[in-house]
């Protein structure tokens, strides 16, 4: 990209905007910082002076992690053409950043690591979505690996003890602390208590040792369809009743 393009950057510690200024002045020459903001009202008044082709934003101002957020909500609603690449000193709030991104953002830089650079201002002023630093790239190599693992050991799981969808579906209402007659009302269960009842005693069988079956409980049973990963811990949601 060669023409020049125009540049907010909102951040409220003095020290870390100067810095940014100085990456934008010797690093992306061909962006232009019409303005600086430390608070939302100062953002805004510049908002109205003159339009940015992007706003590098800060998601914490005044010790507010939400404050960001609406301000990027805001920017997406009323000015659409406006691109946002949040700079953020929030490096494991990790749904901090999810709602940064579902508020409108073209992608999250957090300051560590290799800071900004003009790769992603770039990647963001030509209409990229998903711009993001080695930092936070790293998480999320990381976080899909060991969701594509945990799917794949399920899968296994399901097929190595036979599991099928009512077995899935009683292991997880007895995990979300449902009883037996509770689960019998959920929609598209055909079984009643004394069939799951059976259909548990089966899954114990299934799932435990002959040496380890005694005394089995609902709890129990629960721990160890986690343990296997025939459940994943972060998806236990409840049907429809």
């Amino acid at each position: 990209m060669d023409r020049k393009y125009k540049v907010i950057i909102v951040e409220d510690v003095k020290l870390e905007l100067k810095g940014t200024e100085e990456i934008f002045r010797n690093e992306i020459p061909e962006a232009e910082v019409i303005g600086t903001a430390m608070t939302e009202k100062d953002f805004w008044t510049l908002m109205g002076q003159e339009l940015p082709d992007m706003v590098l934003l800060d998601l914490g101002l005044g010790g507010s992690t939400t404050v960001g957020i609406d301000i990027c909500r805001n920017i997406r609603k009323r000015y659409p053409a406006v691109r946002v690449l949040i700079f953020t000193g929030e490096i494991l709030n990790e749904k901090l950043w999810v709602d940064a991104l579902d508020a409108g953002a073209s992608g999250i830089v957090l300051k560590t690591g290799e800071l900004l650079t003009k790769t992603e201002v770039q990647s963001v002023m030509e209409g990229k979505q998903w711009v993001f630093n080695q930092p936070i790239l790293e998480k999320i190599v990381a976080r899909f690996r060991q969701s594509v693992l945990h799917e794949t050991r399920r899968q296994q799981s399901v097929i190595d003890y036979d599991i099928d969808e009512y077995d899935e579906r009683l292991l997880r209402h007895l995990a979300l602390g449902y009883t037996k007659e509770m689960i019998t009302n959920l929609k598209g269960i055909p079984f009643g208590v004394k069939s799951l009842e059976k259909r548990q005693n089966d899954l114990v069988n299934r799932l435990f040792a002959s040496d380890e079956r005694s005394g089995v409980n609902a709890v129990r049973l629960v721990v160890r369809a986690l343990e296997l990963g025939i459940l994943n811990l972060n998806e236990l949601e409840p049907d429809e009743e």
